[in-house]
């Protein structure tokens, strides 16, 4: 066997080791001074800081409502994945001696109970990838452990429980899901005076008194209208399997996701196989003849391509089959036409007509002056361009300059913005950024999203020059 053949069919099985290609947390840009991408001067790379940003996840409801029983079925069915679990009710303000000799008297359930600050604090270095102590708050002496305190990793998803964990919009705003447990106020209270009794300590009558001055007003002073900001509610609480079921399934589906298609719906990123990342490991590598760079990357491409139809309309179309049956299938969208930014883009056009029998191609040039001007030069466009869906072809989304001023150009021809599907082979999040923040109502395709742009603009860790790799004008 050739040594060339031999070192692609070792690239594709090293493939399915370690990877990672996403957004930076710390939002600086990465060097490509050296063969291992080096960040630039005023940054640093962790592995903390590779992390793909967890998934914020608040339940609310009425004291006793089911809210720690829900999160505990979450958690078990999300057993493939580490997720943490922050009670609010760790973050009860210590009383004061006064206060403590009047304990009775203290609304346990109103916001100024928190200390919501540090809950807050807590919260965001969670979520940027640090490990955090939780404070330990003791229900009978109402005071905070001095002494000891629960540490928490960071994890794929965090959960956040309590009563008042909607009041506060600082909070609300770092999740990315709220739930609201919904249960039966005699069923709350019922299940109130068997933890308080038992668990904390308390007589009964003690908790009557305080439910009745305290809790209940609270609830519906607070607690209830903060419901009106929940995604979902769950009636019955633990007792309802189909919706914690239902919120699993979502929350694997969000898990699977880059980052950036949680900001933005818009953008898609074709789901990854060993194959996809085996040619991208091929097409990345600095060593490729030309002939194997434009193969696998013309594998890739037909991929991006054919994901891209699939975010067409289509229309219902019935056929009979040869053995007599009648197939009800779907029309393909006829209206369709490609456009490609010169000169990488051409290098889609292949693909594009190989999945689309006698499409019409645009071509749009664009001239680079600077980094951030952008000066068209070329186009030439079908002239019914206004009455067609668009697929907008460049290999390589970068700083996005030069995308914007192409889409800015088509919906002057009258193309509407949500008739746009822009085709990728890899993006850089400032890309993707610079675009969805201008036009919200495309569609991004791409085959991987990477880590950044460094000083040059270059992605990183990227393919290099992808029209001159691939036009073989590289030397």
């Amino acid at each position: 066997m050739p040594e060339e053949t031999t070192s692609i069919d070792y690239a594709m099985e090293a493939a399915s080791g370690p990877h990672f290609s996403g957004l930076r947390l710390d939002g600086g840009r990465l060097s490509s001074s050296s063969p291992t991408s080096s960040l630039a001067p005023n940054s640093t790379l962790t592995a903390d800081s590779l992390l793909n940003q967890p998934f914020v996840i608040g339940v609310s409801g009425g004291t006793a409502s089911g809210k720690t029983t829900v999160c505990d079925m979450i958690i078990q069915q999300l057993h493939d994945h580490r997720v943490v679990l922050v009670n609010q009710d760790s973050f009860y303000r210590g009383l004061k001696p006064d206060e403590l000799e009047r304990v009775h008297e203290y609304n346990f359930d109103h916001p100024d109970a928190f200390d919501t600050e540090q809950l807050l604090e807590c919260m965001k270095q969670l979520i940027s990838g640090q490990r955090v102590k939780v404070p330990i708050y003791d229900f009978k002496k109402h005071q905070r452990s001095s002494d000891s305190f629960r540490q928490v990793n960071a994890s794929d998803v965090i959960i956040l429980e309590g009563i008042l964990v909607f009041h506060d919009q600082g909070v609300r705003d770092l999740m990315n899901m709220k739930i609201f447990v919904d249960t039966d106020a005699d069923v709350r209270l019922a299940r109130r005076i068997r933890r308080d009794t038992v668990e904390r300590g308390r007589d009964i009558n003690s908790v009557l008194e305080m439910y009745a001055k305290f809790v209940k007003p609270a609830f519906d002073d607070f607690v209830l209208p903060s419901k009106k900001y929940a995604d979902v509610i769950i009636p019955r609480g633990g007792d309802n399997h189909v919706a914690i079921d239902l919120i699993v399934q979502h929350l694997r589906t969000k898990l699977g996701q880059h980052d950036l298609c949680k900001i933005y719906p818009n953008v898609y990123v074709i789901q990854s196989t060993f194959q996809i990342r085996g040619m991208h490991t091929l097409i990345r590598d600095t060593e490729i003849s030309k002939h194997d760079f434009v193969f696998y990357s013309d594998r890739l491409i037909r991929l991006v391509v054919e994901h891209g139809l699939g975010h067409l309309p289509f229309t219902e179309k019935q056929v009979v089959t040869p053995t007599g049956s009648v197939y009800t299938g779907v029309d393909f969208c006829k209206k369709l036409c490609g456009v490609s930014i010169i000169r990488s883009g051409e290098s889609m056009e292949n693909a594009l007509r190989a999945c689309c029998k006698g499409i019409k191609i645009g071509k749009i040039l664009i001239h680079r002056d600077g980094d951030n001007g952008k000066q068209l030069i070329y186009e030439k466009l079908p002239k019914d361009i206004s009455e067609r869906h668009v697929l907008l072809l460049d290999p390589v989304l970068a700083t996005g300059n030069s995308a914007n001023q192409a889409i800015e150009l088509l919906i002057q021809k009258g193309v509407p913005e949500s008739h746009i599907i822009f085709l990728n082979l890899i993006s850089a999040p400032e890309g993707i950024h610079c675009v969805c923040k201008r036009f919200p109502s495309l569609k991004i395709v791409t085959s991987e999203i990477d880590v950044a742009l460094n000083e040059e603009y270059r992605v990183i860790p990227g393919l290099g020059e992808f029209g001159d790799r691939y036009f073989g004008t590289d030397d």
